[in-house]
């Protein structure tokens, strides 16, 4: 059977009804390339390597493809198209990633935001939701104010919940979950919905109809250059006043500026600074206790306590 074959049952029979079929539909579409022409037989350690290798992409990118074509002979021998399983050659994850903002580069980063040419309020909202909730950019960007959603989570600013998953929307490995909402952010939220805002993340404009100026308000699509414009704002005011701030994060020739992801990851190291057990932190921030204990586990002052406390206890 040809993996071509199995890449095709698996997209019609079982990618049309996951959450995100579009996500396998790219891996799909890379594994054709070259696994196409061959058979499942073919899959070896060997031609694995070589599928990375001709890809010229990162080993991340790589892993989750390769997964994708493991999940696909998975279900083809589940379904009984495959006599036998067969083993697909996953390249080694990734470290875990340990960049996070301190306290400091945090709020030069919402000055940079604030001093943006266009209204640059939209943005400082959006790091702000980040740094108190640890939501992901696409979940910050539909998040609504007091009104339910088909496409989007909302803040409860009456009873201090948020939500961050659309009752229509399917659950995924990128978990969605339900918190509840720190007193000084929410009554910061609450400001904003006396204000009539609609949305956590919102454009607003005025627009002429029928000689009236209208306000309009409009959910920010994305913040990819406003972003981008304002970690280079928030170094340049830095060193303006003497202070040299690294906005970046890599290592040597893969030194980036950071993303807005690395919201989500300052969130929960610094809760975990401050105290938070790993279940707690998990519960809040919808993430495995697993992951937590993993990515994040070292910032927490209790960090191996037990093992320090037996180690300097005297025979």
């Amino acid at each position: 059977m040809s993996v071509a074959e199995v890449l095709t049952i698996y997209a019609e029979e079982h990618a049309t009804g996951t959450a995100a079929p579009e996500r396998i539909g790219y891996a799909i579409s890379a594994l054709d390339r070259f696994w196409g022409d061959l058979a499942v037989s073919d899959i070896t350690r060997g031609t694995c390597k070589r599928y990375q290798a001709t890809r010229g992409v990162s080993a991340g990118t790589v892993r989750r493809e390769l997964g994708t074509l493991q999940a696909a002979v998975t279900y083809c021998f589940d379904e009984g198209y495959l006599l036998a399983p067969k083993k697909v050659h996953l390249p080694a994850s990734a470290p875990p990633t340990e960049r996070w903002l301190t306290r400091q580069e945090a709020s030069w980063l919402i000055r940079g935001a604030r001093a943006l040419n266009a209204d640059g309020r939209h943005l400082q909202d959006f790091i702000l939701h980040g740094l108190y909730t640890g939501s992901r950019k696409a979940t910050i960007l539909a998040m609504h104010i007091d009104q339910k959603s088909t496409f989007g989570g909302f803040v409860d600013t009456i009873n201090g919940v948020l939500y961050r998953k659309p009752p229509s929307k399917a659950v995924t490995k990128k978990r969605q979950g339900t918190s509840r909402l720190p007193a000084r952010y929410l009554a910061h939220l609450r400001r904003q919905a006396a204000q009539g805002r609609i949305y956590v993340v919102e454009r607003r404009f005025v627009r002429i109809v029928d000689g009236d100026k209208v306000l309009v308000r409009s959910m920010c699509g994305d913040i990819r250059k406003g972003w981008a414009r304002a970690v280079e704002l928030a170094e340049a005011m830095a060193r303006a006043k003497g202070i040299e701030l690294d906005l970046t994060m890599g290592t040597g020739t893969g030194r980036k500026p950071i993303t807005p992801h690395v919201l989500k990851h300052t969130a929960i190291t610094w809760s975990l600074q401050k105290g938070a057990s790993v279940w707690d932190a998990a519960g809040y921030f919808d993430t495995s206790p697993a992951t937590i204990e993993k990515v994040y586990g070292h910032h927490s002052p209790d960090h191996q306590a037990s093992a320090v406390e037996a180690i300097n206890r005297r025979g």
